[in-house]
């Protein structure tokens, strides 16, 4: 007799196979015509995460559907270590990501951000060189900027009333303690940040400020992605449950015994 759980935990695991399929593919797309720096980037994580998918799947379903203990025992062991790494995830992100807030500046509709009020851990991921040549890359490719363009012909006033991204406060603009004179959204002059600069492909995207606009969006971003979190994180608790009764019919099974308690 088909036990519950096992039919369950195959199923669960079949559709995990399949997701996994197009995670490959997508992560070898990224491999062999990637163009730009933000898609090479993105080429590994997904081969990771597909493969890793795959590998767990299969684990499943050999253990829950041909009823091989071994298996079983090993797919529970990934599980087990998955839940408890995305635990400590968890608790990690929000601490480092608890510091950092923007500043109100008098006068203006936009926040300023400074990198030195975030996290002495995200503070050194954002200034390694390679780590911000990707993200540097991103943001050129996903056009942070580009909005500006359509505000250059705004007054002084006009234009600092704005409400500005914290991307676009800190990477398209100086900062205002820099003291630069207003010409348009995306020209000013009278520098006084040696990292400005008024050529439309460099902006101030290599500044504090710009980092710290990133870091800004990271943190509210990641609010919605920690319901998420914790919400996956029920879900693999309970297959996790699931599977362990599996396991139980697996060894009934082999000893020919039952559990009723396992179904």
């Amino acid at each position: 007799m088909v036990r519950i759980s096992n039919s369950l935990v195959g199923f669960l695991n079949f559709l995990t196979l399949l997701i996994s399929f197009p995670i490959i593919g997508a992560g070898l797309w990224f491999r062999l015509h990637a163009a730009t720096e933000c898609e090479r980037f993105l080429q590994l994580p997904l081969l990771v995460l597909g493969g890793f998918l795959l590998v767990v799947s299969v684990l499943g379903l050999i253990g829950a559907c041909c009823c091989v203990s071994f298996f079983m025992w090993l797919y529970l062991f990934v599980m087990f270590l998955l839940i408890l790494a995305m635990i400590v995830f968890t608790i990690f992100a929000f601490v480092v990501t608890n510091k950092g807030v923007g500043e109100a500046v008098s006068g203006v509709g936009f926040k300023e951000y400074r990198l030195s009020d975030y996290s002495g851990w995200l503070q050194k991921r954002v200034e390694n060189w390679e780590t911000w040549r990707q993200i540097d890359g991103c943001l050129k490719d996903a056009q942070v900027c580009a909005g500006l363009e359509g505000l250059a012909g705004l007054q002084d006033s006009q234009f600092l009333a704005k409400n500005l991204s914290p991307l676009q406060s800190g990477c398209c603009k100086p900062p205002t303690f820099c003291g630069f004179q207003y010409k348009n959204a995306t020209f000013w002059t009278d520098a006084d940040c040696k990292l400005w600069s008024n050529d439309q492909g460099k902006l101030c995207y290599d500044c504090g400020s710009c980092k710290a606009g990133v870091l800004a969006t990271l943190k509210s971003k990641w609010k919605v992605v920690s319901i998420f979190n914790i919400a996956l994180l029920v879900l693999l608790i309970i297959v996790y449950s699931i599977g362990c009764c599996a396991l139980r019919n697996n060894r009934a099974k082999m000893h020919g015994g039952y559990y009723p308690y396992a179904r």
